[in-house]
This record gives C-alpha cells, structure tokens and sequence, in this order.
C-alpha cells in the first residue's frame, strides 16, 4: 500500500510504502495529494468526548469502541483511556472492564496500549485537586496498584501523583522499577519534593500550569521546579483557556521542544451542545457557546473540551511555532511514553493522518486515519 501527501516538514510531497503494518519506504514525490500526512496523533489523557464517559461508573464495549472511532475521526490513533481519583472498587472495575473489553476488540488493542491513572494520591487541597472528589483522595498504596493491575492485566502504563504524600518516593521508585511512566500532577509540593520525585523515577508533569492553587508563591513554587528539572517532561493543554498564551509560550521554552507535549485531558462533555449539565465528577457543569467547560456559575474550568488536533492549532498560534514542529508536540514526543510511537520514518508503526488545515483556522480537518497500516477511518 502506497499513501502520499504533503510532507509538513518541507511542504514538499511524499510516498509512504506499507508493508505489514509498518513504514518500509518513504521518498519524494510528485503529484501527490493535496492532504498534509503526518504521524497519527497520540493522546496520554482521555477521559471522555461527545458523551462517552470513562469515569462514569461501568466502562462498556460501546463507550470504548466509540472513542476510539470519535478518536479516529480527529487524529488520534493511539490514546490512554484516564480514570481519575475514585474509590478502590470503582477504579478495579473501570479497569478490568476496558481490559475485557481490549482483548475482545482488534482497533481498541490496536490504538489503546495502556491506560492512565490519575490520582487518587493527589493532593487534597481546594485548587491543586481540581475536579477530583475529596472523599477518595488517599496516600499511595503499592498493594492498591498491584491489585489494580491484576484487575487491568498489567495494563496501567502511566499514573499521576501528587510527591507531597508520605510514601510517594518508594512509590514512584516501586512503579518505575516495573515499567510504568510515573507523572506529577494536581501537587501542592514544595519544589524539594518536586526534585526528590524526579529522582526516584518521576518522568512527567501533568497538564503543568493546571490543577494548581490559584495564587502561588512568586517563587519559589512547585511550577518553577517542574520547568526547571530536565528528568520531567511536560504535558500542556494548549487549548487557549487553560493556559494564557505568554505562559504557554514561556513553559514552553523553558522545557524545550524536547521535553514538552500536548494532552487534549478531553471530558465527557466535550464536543457537546452549550448548556448546563449534572455531572458525577465536578457537579453542575456548563458548556458555553465556545465550548468552553466550567463550574456553572463561576469562572472555574471543569475540564478541556478540544480534542488534540485543535490543540496542536491553538498551539501554533499561541506560541508561534510551525506547524511541523507543533506536530512532535503530539506525535514523537508523547510516543516517546508509548512504545515509540507516532515517528514518521521506516520501521515505525504506520500510524497515519491525511488532512487539510485552511488559512485562519483553529482545527485540523481529518480526512483519513491508518492504524498500524490499515485505513480506519475515511471522511
């Protein structure tokens, strides 16, 4: 199988030889299409979209089969289904059941190779918690996590953390000793635990610059310390409410384009009609007419509501950066947590995006989706 298009890179065009899922050939061409094609976008923090809730009580082979569809048709062929801070038993059952329902499902295997805990060891604090439910905030708990992943089949492959709890270093040393990417996130620490975490194995920030108190320190604060430990990587919602676009632009440069990646932490509510809506997880909640997610009646985001491909935009925007270089943002760069994911070169996984993005838009527009070489989705 032969796909071309538009090379983001050089904006010249390209041929991309298939052979058994994989990247065997890529060379220059002409008359190719007019479609950019890049490598299929990776998402490390789902929760939800267009009404399919992952943290809603039973996970079922509908909602996951559904997201990875809503997936495909914006980008993304691999993602971590995230469920967040929850009592032990919700947790196992949302586990086992996205396990169960993985190993009887070929395109869900395919583009989901692991899941994403967040929480529930985060901090308890109004502010740094966000959204997460204060009753099922607790300290860490290495038999917890081997029961979670006897429940999952070993299928928990990232996991946030707030450092500040007693027990988080052996924790995180523990987790990391078997295989799994250990992240920090909704912290209130001071940046001595910060750097103390990045030691003990800690290889990520999560949503950096959210689910943090609204006044902190001038410095020194936990944000300062994360930006400044070159072990951690950061992940950024880049969706133009989250994060202003100079401390996106200063995060960002602060990290390097190295050490940086873009998360669409989409919810259930996202892509939904503008309204008020009763919530599980955050209460009464509030789409606006942008789109925009928040705490009915205040200013408080209540999660992200633009999947990755409007990010990487909303991104190049904000910080001025190329396209081609915003692309690694959600491609090489979060792959890097998954496998090696998302390189456009021989040998890689054909993981594969075909789309067009028109002058002054703030969305990719996705016409075609290869998952590990065969075409999954067609606009």
């Amino acid at each position: 199988m032969v796909v071309d298009g538009i090379d983001p890179r050089t904006g010249k065009g390209i041929a991309i030889d298939i052979a058994d899922g994989k990247i065997a050939a890529i060379r220059p061409a002409e008359n190719t299409s007019a479609l950019y094609l890049s490598a299929g976008l990776i998402d490390l923090q789902v929760n939800g979209y267009r009404g399919f809730d992952l943290n809603n009580g039973a996970v079922t082979a509908n909602i996951l089969l559904s997201l990875c569809e809503e997936m495909l048709s914006v980008g993304v062929t691999t993602w971590l289904p995230t469920i967040i801070t929850a009592s032990e038993a919700s947790i196992l059952q949302a586990l086992s059941d996205i396990a169960r329902i993985r190993a009887g499902h070929r395109l869900i295997a395919e583009m989901v190779p692991g899941i994403h805990v967040e929480g529930p060891s985060i901090s308890d604090k109004d502010g740094p918690r966000g959204a997460h439910p204060l009753a099922h905030v607790r300290p860490p708990s290495i038999a917890e996590f081997d029961r979670w992943q006897q429940a999952s089949g070993n299928l928990v492959s990232l996991l946030t953390i707030a450092p500040e709890h007693q027990g988080s270093l052996d924790y995180i040393r523990a987790l990391t000793a078997r295989g799994v990417h250990v992240a920090l996130g909704h912290t209130a620490a001071t940046p001595e635990e910060i750097h103390a975490a990045a030691k003990a194995g800690a290889v990520l920030s999560t949503h950096l610059g959210n689910g943090a108190a609204a006044m902190l320190p001038r410095h020194p604060n936990f944000i300062w310390a994360q930006l400044a430990d070159d072990r951690l990587t950061a992940s950024f919602i880049a969706d133009g409410w989250h994060l202003p676009a100079d401390a996106f632009k200063a995060m960002l440069r602060a990290k390097g384009m190295d050490r940086a990646i873009l998360v669409s932490d989409m919810v259930a509510l996202a892509g939904m009609p503008p309204g008020v809506y009763d919530q599980p997880v955050g209460g009464r909640v509030e789409v606006s007419p942008e789109g925009r997610i928040s705490v009915a009646g205040t200013p408080y985001l209540a999660g992200a509501s633009l999947p990755l491909s409007a990010n990487v935009v909303i991104a190049v925007d904000m910080a001025g950066l190329r396209l081609a270089d915003t692309l690694l943002l959600a491609t090489a760069n979060p792959g890097r947590f998954v496998g090696g994911r998302g390189r456009l070169e021989v040998g890689a996984r054909a993981d594969l995006i075909r789309f067009e993005w028109p002058d002054g838009e703030r969305e990719l527009y996705i016409r075609e989706t290869w998952v590990h070489g065969e075409k999954a989705f067609c606009a």
